[in-house]
């Protein structure tokens, strides 16, 4: 009886980090937002142990970080971790292309051309949170088509920690270009051409670095202590002042 109840602890812990991270990924937690406990569990209709649980999973990730007497926040790394974390992701992901490119089929190129048309769309529209999802999306299908379990998994422990912080816009930044970046990777992908491909993402990943190195406001004193649980309107929508320390879909 007492492993099955540990077991379903676990599973439950799994269901709450899951959908914790959705929110975080998606906006409703911003960057500083405290994650409280008690009101978790109350969403969720659970006991406040698995939503725990769920909190030092994330915070293993890196996307949260847990302070004795102040309990959870989501994180918001230097602008040297995020810097590091692209250089990662560059080789990472160049791996993945040159993987996934004897893969690929004429379904998977048209995925991928709809994913890329929903960051244009994004980009257009002003909706950062709508383009940074497309984008997301469009590097995880070409990590799925890799078909490399491993490298899933560790891209899986990076992607999440990177993205938290760019699903909002950050100041000055061009989001017609970050969805453009993306046009000479499937160019390349059409026509199955890995080494091309590599060149392209590792251009992607140069150029948006170079954007974030520019753009990117350390926090200053008193930053990101907000109480944050819904998104305002202006992180639903994309519009409205657009705030001055989170950045913006940049993969």
């Amino acid at each position: 009886m007492a492993a099955e109840t540990t077991i379903s602890r676990s599973v439950l812990s799994d269901t709450v980090k899951d959908r914790l991270l959705e929110a975080i990924l998606d906006g409703r937690y911003q960057p500083g937002s405290r994650i409280i406990e008690t009101r978790v569990a109350r969403e969720f209709g659970t006991s406040q142990a698995p939503v725990r649980e769920a909190l030092r999973d994330l915070e293993a990730l890196g996307v949260v970080e847990i302070a004795a007497f102040r309990g959870a926040r989501v994180r918001r790394p230097s602008r040297d971790e995020l810097l590091e974390a692209y250089v990662v992701r560059s080789e990472l992901e160049a791996l993945v292309v040159r993987l996934a490119v004897p893969r690929l089929t004429d379904d998977d190129v048209e995925r991928l051309g709809v994913l890329l048309d929903a960051m244009h769309a994004g980009a257009e529209a002003g909706d950062t949170v709508g383009e940074a999802s497309a984008d997301a999306a469009f590097h995880g299908y070409l990590v799925d088509v890799s078909g490399n379990k491993t490298l899933k998994r560790v891209w899986g422990l990076l992607e999440p920690y990177s993205r938290t912080y760019i699903t909002l816009a950050v100041a000055g930044s061009d989001r017609r270009r970050i969805a453009g970046l993306h046009g000479p990777v499937l160019d390349a992908l059409r026509r199955r051409d890995g080494t091309a491909a590599e060149t392209a993402i590792r251009t992607h990943f140069s150029d948006a670095r170079t954007m974030l190195a520019t753009l990117w406001l350390e926090p200053g004193p008193g930053d990101g202590e907000a109480d944050q649980h819904q998104p305002s309107p202006a992180a639903r929508t994309g519009t409205g002042p657009e705030p001055a320390h989170t950045p913006e879909g940049i993969p």
